[in-house]
Parts: structure tokens; C-alpha cells; sequence
């Protein structure tokens, strides 16, 4: 091969007329887009046409939902709360406790029966007595545990406590109370310390021992709980 290049090639008549015919249908591009090389397209574009409105009387597509947190879990915890109920309309409760003699009926004899036979009837005489009549709360409390403390010191069994049917206007002190109140005091008052543990059993009085005025005393045997 000779060092001489090689003789260049003319374009037949069919080339050079398909080659008129490419650069006649060609467009030359922006000189900044020939400059930077980039095929970007040009701000002075107009902006893409907004989608047209259906039709009167067409369906609408369906809103896109927001998918829920864990559906299936929060349904079955609102099914095991239970719908809160209807509270009824609160009622005043008043209790009110039976008189002395209704609730000392029915307490257990704890004495001997044949002995709480014959006091309940007013055959037994009682070997001590206080009258509490027109005494104050504040006056008849520590004479009654002075009076059952020294009786059961002595040995004394039946003891009567007179305390009143009570007074229409009831007690003048500081702290004015209803009438009858050491008639319902009283047997509270025998029944709770230092005195219960000397007695053994109160109940109403016998007409002939003051009745409803007054109160039967069995004190236990000294020495004895």
C-alpha cells in the first residue's frame, strides 16, 4: 500500500439530491440549547391544558381513601366496650333506727330463761336504783357507769335505771337534744365499753318498775366475762 492518502470519493448525483432533500426538512435549533447542549424546553412554552369537566349527569370517579390504621383491631375494640347504661335517679335513704324497747325485744336472752321470764313479768325486785330523770347528756353518761360499776362491784344482779319518757322541751343544756333522748341513749350506752362488759342483759321495765321509763340491769357475777 502506498504512503500516498487515499483520493477521496465524490457523491453520486442520487446522494447529493437525498442529502438536499434531509437538510431542506431539518430545523435549526436555539443558539442556547446549541451552546449548552441540552435539549430543555423553552420557558415561553404555553402551560399544558387543564383536564376538561365531565359531563352533567356522569359519574364521578371515587374520592382516593386514606387507608385506616389497623381497621380490623380498632373495630373489634369498639365492640367490646359496652354502651354506658342509664343511671337511675339517686333516692334519699333515710334509716331509721327502731325505738329502745323494739330492738332490746329482740335480742338474744343470754341470761337464764326462767330468771328473764319472771323480770320481764315484774316479779323480780331490783336491788339498786338511779333515777336519771332531768339529768343532761353530759350529767347522766358518767352516772350510769358510776351507779352499774359500784353495783357490780357489790355483787348486785337486777338493777333499774330510770331514765324518763322525756320532757316536751327537751334538754336546756349548751347543746339543746329532742326529748327522750337518755330513754334512747341508755341502752346504747349499756351496751358499749367500760360498761358491756359487766352486763349481761337490758330490757324494758315492768309497769310496776316504771315501764317505758325505765330499763332492767343484769349485771354478770363478778369475776366472770
Amino acid at each position: 500500500m502506498s504512503g500516498q492518502g487515499r483520493k477521496k470519493r465524490k457523491l453520486s448525483s442520487a446522494e447529493r439530491d437525498l442529502w438536499a432533500r434531509v437538510a431542506a426538512s431539518a430545523t435549526a435549533l436555539p443558539a442556547d440549547a446549541r451552546n449548552a447542549g441540552d435539549l430543555r424546553p423553552s420557558e415561553d412554552l404555553p402551560d399544558p391544558p387543564l383536564p376538561a369537566s365531565p359531563p352533567a349527569g356522569a359519574a364521578r370517579p371515587p374520592a382516593a381513601r386514606v387507608p385506616e390504621k389497623d381497621p380490623p383491631r380498632l373495630a373489634a375494640f369498639s365492640q367490646r366496650i359496652p354502651a354506658p347504661e342509664p343511671r337511675p335517679e339517686p333516692r334519699l335513704r333515710v334509716d331509721l333506727a327502731g325505738a329502745p324497747a323494739e330492738w332490746l325485744a329482740e335480742a338474744p336472752v343470754r341470761m337464764d330463761r326462767k330468771t328473764h321470764q319472771k323480770m320481764a313479768r315484774g316479779r323480780l325486785a331490783p336491788e339498786a336504783r338511779i333515777d336519771l330523770h332531768g339529768m343532761s347528756v353530759a350529767q347522766a353518761h358518767p352516772a350510769l357507769i358510776r351507779f352499774v360499776s359500784g353495783a357490780h362491784a357489790r355483787g348486785q344482779r337486777l338493777v333499774l335505771v330510770i331514765t324518763g319518757k322525756g320532757r316536751r322541751d327537751g334538754d336546756p343544756g349548751p347543746l339543746p337534744t329532742r326529748p327522750g333522748v337518755l330513754r334512747e341513749q341508755v341502752p346504747h350506752w349499756l351496751h358499749l365499753p367500760p360498761l358491756s362488759g359487766l352486763v349481761l342483759q337490758v330490757s324494758s321495765a315492768h309497769a310496776r318498775h316504771g315501764g317505758s321509763g325505765a330499763y332492767y340491769v343484769y349485771l354478770r357475777r363478778p369475776g366472770t366475762r
